[in-house]
C-alpha cells in the first residue's frame, strides 16, 4: 500500500513517501479500515521533532536529537512509524471476535488506545505508539472505529477527531456551563475552531484570541468576542470585554500564560492540551491558591468523550472547518504548510489522490 514512514526523529527528511508498505492485518478485536482522509495536527510535527521530551523547552516545532525515551505522547515511540491519528474511510475486514457486520461501515477513529484496566500510564495514541492513517489502510481496535452517520465529505470527517475531541476533553474537564465567559487562545487552529464551536454548543460565552488577520475569520467560527493578540493591552481587553473569565482553554502557553490567568475569576478553570508557544512558564503561586483556581491537563480523553462528539457531528451541533486538502505523495509540504501557521482551522490529507 502507499504510506508516509517516519524514520525517526527530525526534520523533513525524516518521511518517506512509499508505495510498497505492507497492508496491516487485524489482529483480534480489531478492524481494518481502508482509509478515505486523515486530519493533520501539531503532534505530526512534534512526534516527529521529538518536541515531548522533557529536554525541549522550547516553542511546537523545535527539533531535538536522542528524545526516544519520552520523545512521543507515551514514551514508547518505536521507528518506523506511519503518522496520522484521524483516518475516516471504511471497514473492510475484521479479526476475530468482531462481527463481519460491521464491513462496509463508514468510521471515524477515536485515537486513544487505552488499557483495559484503566491504567493510563498504558494509553497509546494512533500514529505515536501504534501506527495511524497516513496510508491507504490502518488497523484499530474496533472499539475506536466509531459508526457515523453524517451528510460530510470523507474529508470533512477527517477534520474533526483530534481537534474537536482534545476541545471537548478540555471543555468537559473544567464543567463549563452556559452563561459563562471561555477564554480561549490559538482560536484559528483546530481545536481553537472546535474550543469555540463546542462551548458554544453548550451555552458559554466565548472569548477568543487571534492574529489580527485572523480576527474576522475567528467571528464568524462564533465567538462572541475576538481580540488581536498583538494587543498591547491584552489583559485589559479580555477584563473589558468580560469583567473576568470563567474558563480559560489554552493550547498556547508560553509568555500569554501568566498575564492572561490573572483574568480567570475565583472559582475558575484553567484547561490546558497544548503549549504551541512553549511548555515553560512562570506561575504565580499567589494566583493558584488566593483565587481558589483549579488546573486541568486534558490528554487521555474517556471514551465517552468521543462518543459524544459523534453524536454532536451527526446532528449537525458542530461544522468542520477545513483549511485545505494535501495529497498523501505530499506530506511533506503540508507540514510546511501547518508549521507556518497561516490558515484557520484543519488541514486533510486526501489519500485517495
Amino acid at each position: 500500500m502507499r504510506a508516509v514512514v517516519l524514520t525517526g526523529h527530525g526534520g523533513l527528511d525524516k518521511l518517506e513517501y512509499r508505495e510498497d508498505v505492507a497492508v496491516p492485518q487485524p489482529a483480534p478485536g480489531e478492524v481494518l479500515i481502508e482509509v478515505a482522509a486523515c486530519g493533520m495536527n501539531n503532534t505530526d510535527i512534534n512526534t516527529r521533532t521529538g518536541w515531548y521530551s522533557k529536554s525541549v523547552t522550547g516553542s511546537t516545532g523545535e527539533a531535538v536529537a536522542d528524545s526516544d525515551e519520552d520523545g512521543s505522547w507515551g514514551g514508547r515511540l518505536t521507528f518506523p512509524r506511519i503518522q496520522g491519528a484521524d483516518p475516516a474511510g471504511r471497514i473492510v475486514a475484521v479479526g476475530t471476535g468482531v462481527s463481519a457486520e460491521r464491513v462496509g461501515e463508514r468510521v471515524l477513529v477515536d485515537a486513544w488506545v487505552r488499557d483495559p484496566g484503566g491504567d493510563l500510564t498504558k494509553a497509546g495514541y494512533l500514529g505515536s505508539e501504534r501506527d495511524g492513517g497516513y496510508a491507504e489502510y490502518v488497523a484499530v481496535p474496533a472499539v475506536n472505529a466509531h459508526l457515523v452517520t453524517a451528510n460530510l465529505s470523507d474529508v470533512e470527517l477527517a477534520s474533526f477527531p483530534c481537534s474537536y475531541a482534545t476541545a471537548e476533553h478540555m471543555l468537559h474537564r473544567a464543567g463549563v456551563a452556559p452563561g459563562q465567559w471561555v477564554l480561549v487562545t490559538g482560536a484559528s487552529g483546530g481545536v481553537g475552531g472546535g474550543l469555540i464551536q463546542l462551548a458554544k454548543r453548550r451555552g458559554a460565552r466565548v472569548i477568543a484570541i487571534a492574529s489580527a488577520a485572523k480576527v474576522e475569520v475567528v467571528k464568524s467560527v462564533g465567538a462572541d468576542v475576538v481580540i488581536d493578540r498583538g494587543d498591547g493591552h491584552l489583559v485589559a481587553a479580555v477584563l473589558d470585554a468580560t469583567g473576568g473569565v470563567d474558563v480559560f482553554a489554552d493550547v498556547v502557553g508560553g509568555d500569554s500564560f501568566a498575564p492572561l490567568l490573572e483574568t480567570v475569576r475565583r472559582g475558575g478553570h484553567y484547561t490546558v492540551a497544548g503549549a504551541i508557544g512553549g511548555p515553560i512558564v512562570p506561575l504565580d503561586l499567589r494566583t493558584l491558591y488566593l483565587n481558589d483556581l483549579t488546573m486541568h491537563g486534558a490528554t487521555v480523553l474517556p471514551p465517552q468523550v468521543f462518543a459524544n462528539l459523534i453524536g454532536y457531528i451527526e446532528r449537525g451541533e458542530i461544522e468542520p472547518i477545513v483549511a485545505g486538502t494535501f495529497p498523501l505523495s505530499e506530506m511533506r509540504r503540508a507540514l510546511e504548510a501547518l508549521a507556518a501557521r497561516r490558515h484557520v482551522g484543519s488541514f486533510v490529507i486526501d489519500v485517495r489522490q
